[in-house]
């Protein structure tokens, strides 16, 4: 592989292109101010607006969210897995219905795999603008993202509808629905019977692992983050792990499936048979399967590096 064709398989945090426009709260008080990011896959967006980096999925999307403090991102839930690391910033998850289920605040580096079903939005609570990185199950993360009825509603008050076929209309612009295509429906009270409104304890104890702990345990080999053996025991239909400068591997190695490569700190340089590159934090890579390659931190300091691959596990429903 050239350094060419390797640098179309990157996605360099400085050049990530956001949508505004992504998902039918994007008017809606306290969620306007709110970024999208499609890195690798098309992810759920809503948006025709929305740029997608790389189309190419290895089983699993690559999105992101940014937002500035005090932005919220609505309740709804995903019928695939949706997990997520704290890339800047700080930020409370909640969950439930209502939100009101129970809460937990991560900080930068921490991970958190939301099962499927349940509702859960998210809130920057620090300082600055802060941003998450997500994987999403799936080729085409289970066909989008399901509302909590009260988000659907409140959006039409500011123009926004969803349509049946998952692309938003904007009524303030003069849009309609077209011809066939009817409202998306909100879920009905038996189907909100099946959204589990789990207490705190059940997701903070079996569904986040804290990024210090992960490092300490990543000190002298790859620490398994998601996975049936992992800190947190799931089949999402992909693995997740952190490598660190003390758990690096000594030689080349290659996969069975493609690899993504995540940089949660450090610069990290990735060499494989036809060229090298440094690795900035932020940066995703997708590395090919069967492709050897080696990496290494370039500088001293920190250093951590989320990888993910994906299994033969299906993309289906997460946890519980």
């Amino acid at each position: 592989m050239t350094p060419k064709e390797m640098a179309a398989r990157i996605v360099r945090h400085g050049n990530l292109i956001p949508c505004k426009t992504a998902f039918i709260d994007a008017r809606s008080p306290g969620s306007d101010q709110k970024e999208n990011f499609t890195i690798i896959g098309s992810g759920v967006t809503e948006s025709p607006d929305q740029h997608v980096h790389i189309r190419q999925t290895p089983g699993f999307n690559i999105g992101a969210a940014g937002q500035p403090p005090k932005c919220k991102n609505s309740l709804h839930y995903h019928t695939t897995a949706e997990v997520f690391f704290v890339l800047s910033g700080r930020w409370r998850f909640f969950w439930g219905l209502h939100g009101t289920a129970g809460e937990v605040i991560l900080e930068e580096g921490d991970v958190f795999d939301i099962p499927t079903g349940v509702f859960r939005g998210f809130e920057n609570v620090g300082t600055d603008y802060g941003m998450i990185m997500a994987v999403l199950g799936g080729d085409d993360s289970g066909g989008g993202v399901i509302w909590a009825p009260h988000v659907i509603e409140g959006a039409a008050d500011y123009g926004l509808i969803l349509g049946e076929n998952g692309l938003l209309y904007d009524t303030t612009e003069g849009d309609i629905l077209p011809d066939g295509v009817n409202p998306m429906p909100v879920l009905t009270d038996e189907e909100l019977k099946n959204c589990p409104e789990v207490p705190v304890e059940g997701i903070v104890r079996n569904y986040v692992a804290r990024y210090w702990d992960v490092m300490a345990l990543a000190s002298k080999k790859p620490c398994k983050v998601i996975g049936p053996d992992a800190l947190i025991k799931d089949r999402p239909g992909f693995e997740l792990d952190l490598i660190t400068r003390g758990s690096i591997p000594d030689a080349n190695y290659t996969t069975d499936f493609d690899e993504v490569l995540m940089v949660m700190r450090g610069y990290w340089q990735l060499i494989w048979g036809g060229g090298e590159t440094v690795l900035a934090p932020g940066d995703v890579c997708l590395v090919p399967a069967k492709l050897g390659r080696r990496l290494a931190p370039s500088r001293t300091g920190e250093a951590s590096l989320f990888r993910v691959r994906k299994t033969d596990d299906p993309a289906g429903a997460t946890g519980f």
